[in-house]
């Protein structure tokens, strides 16, 4: 049976799919008609034939009656599907989608399960942004799931307001190293054979799950405490849970890369300490930065860890910004993650802000001097986005970055310092672990400011998210 066969007894057909949740930015991917609380996924993969034989236990819960029960699922192939622990005979896969069809339907407001096998030689899946997901390296895996790869290497309700604990359990060949989201619980060997065990508690968006499997060893990174005296945040106060508190923090890496990715993260530290002074506690138990063996085009983020390669580990700005900008990911997009991609800006926006805090609280350039610099950059570009909704071909163009950044500085400077900071430690307190929108930014915004008389954060930010021509600079 291929990917675009039905598995239907008796020549029948699938009942009419569910609707699709409604994203123009990545139409078919998601389901507004049940919500998912958990993943437990166990995963058998043999590195060496890039093999992947998988089992997904999910914990769900209906929204509406469910005559079929879409996932979505890519390139592998089901070989067994049970509802509540009754085998389900009817179930059909074309294309990205999985479609299961209960022998009854599923009332509206159930809790059910869905337990299925699967198998396939994972790969990549291409769409507007490149190819995105499972990736094979010279010696290993990389997952980069953002926006649409989680489902090359498991069934998901796939979209980023569907948040989700997650479970892994995962078997690979016993010379290499597991890295996935969340904590490492246990790990054993059997022969030839290893597996490692993951807990991933707090909620997280499909996107961001990952594995990466390598031979990398795990080291502690020494944490730097101090921050300098110029950090702007200073004059704001200090993190919400009354004092910092040194948030564990790790590299694993080849043996040859260790001490070149340890030096080049030397002030992480320092940044964990700046970003939780400026937003709030760090949202995780921990911290990990994966490096792989191979270059790659781009850092990568997902809950919990980063992914670097080699060319983006150096004392250069360009690399500690990357080193900066992934480590932010972490309150804006993983704790905080858009219930819709037009809203893109929440994280990269903010994300690429905080460079910006921290090569000032660095005593690099300042943050009004960075806004400067970009400011000049996009005016001499076109200007034909809505940075507040970007449309699906270009919402990682770098003008959504910078841009983004500029109308964060534009409240910052509207609002002043201490009104700003206490703005943003607000904004990821509120919504810790759970979906977010510009309008819930505004309001957030607007509540801390109530002392500012005529404020209106909708007014300030606006002319940055939605209208075309570059405003002025404040």
């Amino acid at each position: 049976m291929t990917a675009h066969q039905e598995h239907v007894p008796g020549g029948q057909r699938a009942a009419v799919p569910c609707r699709p949740l409604p994203d123009p930015y990545t139409p078919g991917h998601g389901s507004a008609d049940y919500g998912v609380s958990r993943y437990e996924l166990y995963l058998d993969y043999r590195v060496s034939t890039n093999r992947l034989s998988g089992h997904a236990a999910i914990t769900a819960r209906s929204h509406v009656e469910l005559a079929t029960i879409m996932l979505n699922l890519a390139g592998l192939r089901v070989l067994k599907v049970q509802l509540d622990g009754q085998r389900v005979q009817r179930f059909s896969q074309r294309g990205h989608q999985l479609f299961i069809v209960p022998g009854r339907p599923v009332p509206a407001g159930s809790d059910f399960s869905l337990d299925i096998r699967y198998e396939g030689s994972p790969g990549p899946l291409r769409g507007n942004w490149g190819e995105v997901g499972w990736e094979e390296l010279t010696d290993g895996v990389l997952v980069a799931g953002q926006p649409t790869g989680a489902p090359s290497w498991f069934p998901c309700n796939d979209h980023p307001s569907q948040k989700a604990s997650f479970g892994y359990t995962i078997t690979t060949e016993a010379n290499y190293r597991v890295v996935c989201n969340g904590v490492l619980v246990s790990r054993h060997a059997k022969a030839s054979r290893e597996t490692w065990v993951f807990e991933q508690p707090e909620p997280m968006a499909t996107y961001l799950a990952t594995v990466q499997i390598g031979r990398y060893d795990l080291r502690p990174l020494a944490f730097q405490p101090h921050l300098p005296a110029h950090l702007p945040a200073h004059r704001a106060g200090t993190a919400d849970d009354g004092g910092q508190r040194q948030v564990p923090q790790f590299v694993a890496a080849p043996p040859a890369l260790m001490a070149t990715a340890t030096a080049a993260l030397g002030r992480q530290g320092q940044m964990m300490e700046t970003f939780e002074t400026c937003f709030g506690p760090y949202p995780f138990p921990g911290y990990t930065v994966v490096v792989a063996d191979d270059e790659l085009e781009i850092p990568l983020e997902a809950q919990s860890l980063s992914v670097f390669g080699p060319n983006h580990l150096n004392q250069q700005w360009e690399a500690q910004r990357l080193i900066a900008h992934e480590l932010a990911h972490q309150w804006f997009g993983n704790s905080l993650t858009a219930t819709a991609w037009a809203d893109i800006w929440l994280h990269e926006g903010f994300a690429c802000y905080a460079e910006w805090i921290w090569s000032e609280a660095s005593g690099n350039t300042t943050a009004h001097q960075r806004a400067q610099g970009a400011w000049q950059l996009l005016s001499s570009q076109a200007e034909d986005l809505l940075v507040g909704d970007p449309s699906p071909e270009l919402m990682f163009d770098d003008r959504v970055y910078k841009r983004g950044a500029l109308a964060l500085h534009a409240l910052r400077r509207a609002t002043g310092e201490v009104l700003f900071f206490e703005v943003l430690r607000t904004w990821t307190h509120r919504y810790r672990y759970g979906g977010v929108t510009t309008a819930d930014f505004v309001e957030t915004a607007n509540q801390a400011c109530l002392e500012l008389p005529g404020f209106d954060a909708r007014a300030v930010l606006d002319p940055w998210l939605y209208q075309s021509a570059l405003p002025t600079l404040p």
